[in-house]
């Protein structure tokens, strides 16, 4: 909770206050997975949690970008101040990590080519597409943009499914593999 508290202030104290949203706000990554697993598997669940705030760096950074003007009027700093002209060069990088970062929790988890083809590929090219289309100077363009980023998380889940039920098949077909 100490990061929840923290972010709204981060905007006074820093340049970086989305680093502290993604912590903050990705911290449902190391919960659930324990939740779900029971315990916690570090070496799955820490690239996922940093997957998810370099997304969040992305995502808000774009958002931010519409209140820039406002930001600099009150006296707050943000990620889109700081990286200003040079947005869609460092977010190429922090999309280029949250994917990598997303196929090395995939693989420490044992994932599947579905999952990989996914990730990659539509997940991949969302996050290009997005960088390409984005105009940082118009408020529209990023508000649309960020709530785009809602078919990145479906994207992210689908391939999870997918591999879900590639593993379903394959196991039910080796099943009947060993039986006959």
């Amino acid at each position: 909770m100490p990061l929840v508290i923290i972010y709204p202030f981060m905007k006074r104290v820093t340049y970086w206050p989305q680093l502290v949203l993604g912590l903050a706000f990705n911290w449902g990554a190391l919960a659930g997975w324990t939740a779900v697993s029971g315990g916690m598997d570090w070496a799955v669940a820490l690239p996922l949690y940093a997957a998810g705030v370099s997304w969040t760096l992305v995502y808000d950074t774009i958002y931010g970008h519409q209140d820039k003007r406002d930001d600099v009027l009150v006296g707050v700093k943000s990620t889109s101040l700081l990286f200003g002209d040079h947005t869609k060069a460092v977010l190429s990088g922090f999309s280029t990590a949250t994917i990598g970062l997303l196929c090395l929790s995939g693989y420490m988890n044992g994932q599947g080519l579905p999952f990989y083809t996914t990730v990659v590929g539509a997940g991949g090219a969302h996050l290009i597409w997005q960088l390409v289309r984005v105009d940082i100077n118009s408020p529209a363009a990023c508000w649309s943009t960020f709530k785009s980023n809602t078919w990145f998380g479906a994207i992210v889940l689908s391939a999870i499914l997918a591999d879900m039920a590639y593993n379903h098949l394959t196991a039910d077909h080796d099943t009947k593999d060993d039986e006959g």
